[in-house]
Order: structure tokens, then C-alpha cells, then sequence
């Protein structure tokens, strides 16, 4: 395969940020499209790693973040914060999971089911971060702060099942596209 060029990297990152700079802040704008603008933003994220631009992807996930936050005043940095803790990272962690059973551990069953506990615990622990900043001081109904702990790991876990699933097979799609763009 041809080693892309410095100016390549840079340039497919800065389209990347650029459009996850604009849905995310987007997101904080309107909150029917907060939702959307995460998982825009996550697709974003995969565009430099379709071509292996690891350090492309970290520059483009930190740009994007900061620049949203710039763009919404810093007044909306908790809605940012599941995209900042968790949606923004996991496409860099899929992509390195993958390159490293690919290389040390091609034949293990273990190694990926290692990998999915760790981070649907990282997933967990990210929704209860964000349930903590963000909606425990609004909510009057006392009991949900209670149970709130079981279902968020409980349900967090089931849905992080097919939500972790369904981003190996976005990115495979996203390689699939990026894989015309050459130079």
C-alpha cells in the first residue's frame, strides 16, 4: 500500500472535524438533534482511521471537541460531555483493538470478549458520568436516582452490546467509501 502524504492526513482530519465540529454544535443548538450530532460526530471520527490516520483521528477528535465548545460558549459543555468521555473515543479504541488482534492475538476467542467488557464498562461508566452532571440535579422523581445505577449498567450493557457491534460494521462501511479517495 502507498504511504499517504502528511498533507493528506491533515487535510481528510480537518474535513472530519469539520463536520463533526458542525453537527455536535448543531446538537447543543437544538435538542432534537443532539443525538444525531454524537453520532455524526462518532462517523466523523472514523474517516482519518479508514486510511490509519491514528494520530490524525487524535488531533481531529480534540479539535472538534474544543471547537464545539468554543462555538455553544462553554454554556453547553455538559451536552458535549457523552461525546467527550465516550462517543468521540471509541472509534480510536475500536481501531486500536482491532490492529492488535490483528497482530498479537489472530487466533484468540478471548482477546476481543476482553476487550468488549472493558469497554462496556468504560460505556457504563460514561453514561453514569453524564447522568450525574447533567440530569441528577433536575430530577424530582426520587426514585429514579435510586435505580438509577442498576439500569444504567444493566440496560447500558445491553445496549452497548449492539451499539459496539454496529460501530465495527460502520467502519468497515466508512472504509469502504474513504477507500476512493487516494492520492
Amino acid at each position: 500500500m502507498k504511504r499517504q502524504s502528511k498533507s493528506f492526513e491533515i487535510a481528510l482530519s480537518a474535513v472530519s472535524c469539520a463536520v463533526a465540529t458542525l453537527f455536535l454544535w448543531l446538537g447543543t443548538l437544538n435538542p432534537f438533534l443532539l443525538a444525531s450530532g454524537y453520532i455524526v460526530g462518532c462517523f466523523a471520527m472514523m474517516i482519518p482511521l479508514s486510511k490509519d490516520f491514528v494520530w490524525g483521528n487524535v488531533l481531529c477528535y480534540l479539535a472538534s471537541s474544543l471547537l464545539a465548545c468554543v462555538l455553544s460558549g462553554f454554556a453547553f459543555f455538559w451536552k458535549l460531555l457523552p461525546f467527550i468521555v465516550f462517543f468521540g473515543l471509541h472509534p480510536l479504541v475500536n481501531h486500536v483493538q482491532r490492529k492488535i488482534a490483528e497482530r498479537k492475538f489472530p487466533q484468540s476467542k478471548l482477546f476481543p470478549i476482553l476487550c468488549w467488557i472493558v469497554k462496556a464498562v468504560w460505556f457504563d461508566l460514561a453514561l453514569y458520568l453524564c447522568w450525574k452532571f447533567t440530569f441528577d440535579m433536575n430530577v424530582a422523581v426520587e426514585w429514579i436516582n435510586e435505580y438509577i445505577i442498576p439500569v444504567i449498567f444493566i440496560g447500558g450493557t445491553l445496549f452497548f452490546l449492539a451499539y459496539d457491534r454496529m460501530i465495527f460494521l460502520c467502519q468497515k462501511s466508512v472504509n469502504l467509501a474513504v477507500r476512493r479517495i487516494g492520492r
